[in-house]
């Protein structure tokens, strides 16, 4: 009977740890099976996570691009770029004998500059001619592209324009007759004076001597250089204030006259545009580094500025 006993209870032992191995090794596999489960899931969804952040980026990049192509510049007329000038500034622009530069017209230094700029750009240059008021005007109210005339800027231009970096120096002299009692530069005061009208030479000899200037009254203003040197010759002013380079064009053309050894200024010269005309600025400004990183307007200024 305790044989009987003790065999029923082995049986029974043996049966519970079959039954506790049967259980732990399903409770193995399900949690294996889960933790697999989770591992694929977490897998796939960062996989699937990740690639839908590309996407987004991608999306973004795309968004970012046409942002740009719709905020690209524009011009007063499309496919062309239009310079307003005043075509009496030699050697930076002036009328052509014939066809001109590029079959504009005209030539000289702003306009073999903007026709590179133009090109940088992908347009066609378009130069307007006008006087020296009506240039900056046109730029500023948007009827011209930019304006580009030897203009220097000052306060009361940024006021109502936007500017270019510099791409070139101005130097303003004083031209007299070579028989004049104009000697020096102090020797101006007292004396009338000559310039073209809405360039800073006529602004800042006109202004107060409290500012440096010799008065209204001590000044005339010309529709162009030009006028103003044959006023010189005619007697009709003592002496005329206009930037160095065409000084010397209307010297050299005009025998009897000379150019006083004093600078009288020295200016930047820049390209106004309308002002918040932003997109336009940037794009010319671009241009700009470009040609003069490469030394493509150093070699322009040089073709009509030999140095003396």
């Amino acid at each position: 009977m305790k044989k009987i006993l003790a065999i029923l209870l082995a049986l029974v032992l043996v049966l519970s740890f079959a039954a506790c191995a049967s259980t732990a090794e399903t409770t193995n596999e399900d949690s294996n099976a889960q933790t697999n489960e989770t591992a694929d899931t977490t897998e796939t969804g960062d996989t699937d996570a990740s690639a839908e952040d590309t996407d987004a980026a991608a999306e973004d990049a795309d968004a970012a691009t046409e942002e740009t192509t719709d905020a690209a510049f524009t011009t007063v007329e499309e496919g062309k770029l239009h310079m307003s000038t005043n075509a009496a500034f030699p050697p930076y622009e002036m009328v052509a004998d014939g066809e001109g530069f590029q079959g504009t017209g005209y030539e000289g230094i702003d306009v073999e500059i903007a026709y590179a700029i133009a090109q940088k750009l992908g347009l066609e240059l378009v130069v307007d001619d006008m006087d020296f008021t009506a240039a900056l005007e046109a730029a500023q109210s948007g009827k011209s592209d930019m304006v580009m005339a030897g203009v220097t800027v000052n306060e009361d231009r940024l006021a109502v324009m936007d500017f270019s970096d510099s791409y070139a120096t101005g130097v303003q002299v004083v031209i007299v007759t070579e028989d004049s009692p104009i000697a020096t530069l102090d020797d101006i005061e007292g004396k009338l004076i000559g310039t073209q009208k809405g360039t800073t030479g006529f602004t800042y000899a006109s202004d107060t001597p409290e500012n440096g200037g010799y008065g209204e009254d001590a000044v005339i203003g010309f529709d162009n250089g030009l006028s103003a040197v044959q006023a010189l010759k005619n007697g009709q002013v003592d002496c005329v204030i206009i930037d160095n380079a065409p000084a010397q064009s209307f010297v050299a053309e005009n025998p009897g006259l000379k150019i006083l050894d004093t600078e009288w200024v020295t200016e930047d010269y820049a390209i106004g545009v309308a002002k918040g005309n932003t997109a336009l600025l940037d794009a010319i400004n671009g241009a700009l580094a470009e040609l003069i990183a490469d030394g493509t307007v150093q070699g322009i200024i040089d073709t009509y500025i030999t140095a003396e």
